[in-house]
């Protein structure tokens, strides 16, 4: 090959290597991408860099705070979902929801067991089974991860529960609403959302005591059912008690779909005049029912503000934050702390009736 030499003396050794080696020659003619390209990937490396060695708000691995609920996708723990995405982004905690496609302990304490096995940060539980959950808390506890409840007052193995009403009080409050449509006589039934779920329990417990003790002429027809969470099986049921129980007068359902299952089988059944439907429900699901004057009342706690309560326990936890009787907690103002059996309570009952059912409804309740 002949070389230009005054050429190549203006190049220089350099590009006399150039010339001579095909690789070298490949690189120093794209030699500007290449150094583009260089200089890009170094600028992404170092954001990567950045990124790990920030804590994010909300997203931060060690922040991370399940909500574990009954069931996922019903109107309640929808409500529910949206309080805790609130909370989320005020706390910087990455809280979130997940729960079983039916109220099935066994698959609520498999979902936990998987959140312990992930080592989160704290996971929150609204039991289906509070004796079914003790062991998996007790795993959770030994791993270092605390677990706070709602809706489990009695629960064993939690660090903190939280509460929005008093259950006595809420129990009893039913049966005086029912014994008032029925005029305190008659046959009536009882729905739980399942005959493992402590606080449905506890409420059916109050208000039939109540009924034995000041409604003798009222009679419970059957053993309580743990139907409430299923609209469907509400609705089945009640139609079987209906047609065994010609003269039933009432109906005392915990469950807010259960609610709504009930007033189906009443309306169904032409009885609407003749039973009273009175239960826990959510205001968008029970409204058509509650308008007809199939569901009498209601009364419930916002699902929307215990997401958001449930999320600011889970913040004051892990940030060590002292649980005193008579503190102002965040959204709830003054609360009662038990702190034998680790129970914080706040009494934010709401009714639900002609009155209120719309404005409620449009809240997304």
């Amino acid at each position: 090959m002949k070389v230009d030499r005054p050429r190549v003396a203006r190049l220089g050794p350099l590009a006399i290597a150039t010339l001579s080696n095909p690789i070298l020659k490949f690189l120093s003619s794209n030699l500007p991408m290449i150094k583009l390209r260089f200089y890009r990937l170094l600028a992404v490396s170092s954001l990567l860099s950045l990124t790990h060695s920030l804590t994010i708000p909300g997203h931060a691995a060690d922040s991370e705070v399940p909500v574990v609920v009954k069931i996922a996708g019903i109107p309640w723990f929808s409500a529910m979902e949206k309080g805790i995405q609130v909370a989320a982004k005020d706390t910087g905690l990455n809280a979130y929801m997940v729960g079983p496609t039916t109220a099935d302990p066994a698959q609520q304490v498999r979902v936990v067991e998987d959140l312990v096995a992930k080592k989160v940060k704290l996971i929150a539980v609204v039991p289906n089974d509070a004796k079914a959950l003790v062991p998996v808390f007790k795993r959770a506890q030994g791993a270092g991860i605390p677990v706070i409840t709602h809706e489990s007052p009695d629960q064993q193995d939690n660090s903190w529960d939280i509460e929005m009403i008093d259950n006595q009080q809420f129990g009893e409050l039913y049966m005086q609403n029912l014994a008032k449509y029925m005029g305190e006589e008659g046959d009536y039934m009882v729905v739980v959302g399942g005959l493992t779920v402590p606080l449905h329990n506890a409420w059916a417990d109050y208000a039939i005591a109540y009924q034995k003790e000041h409604y003798p002429k009222m009679n419970l027809v059957a053993d309580r059912f743990g139907v409430g969470e299923s609209l469907d099986d509400t609705k089945r049921i009640t139609h079987d008690m209906i047609l065994a129980h010609p003269n039933l007068k009432g109906a005392l359902i915990y469950g807010s779909s259960g609610v709504v299952g009930a007033a189906q089988a009443v309306k169904e059944a032409g009885k609407k005049d003749q039973i009273a439907v009175i239960g826990t429900c959510s205001p968008s699901q029970a409204r058509k029912y509650i308008m007809e004057g199939i569901i009498r009342e209601c009364y419930i706690w916002n699902p929307l503000e215990a997401g958001k309560a449930i999320v600011n326990l889970a913040k004051l936890v892990i940030n060590g934050t002292p649980i005193v009787d008579g503190m102002d907690f965040p959204g709830l103002g003054k609360v009662t702390v038990d702190p034998q059996k680790r129970v914080i309570r706040a009494i934010k009952l709401q009714p639900i009736n002609k009155d209120t059912v719309a404005q409620l409804a449009a809240m997304g309740l």
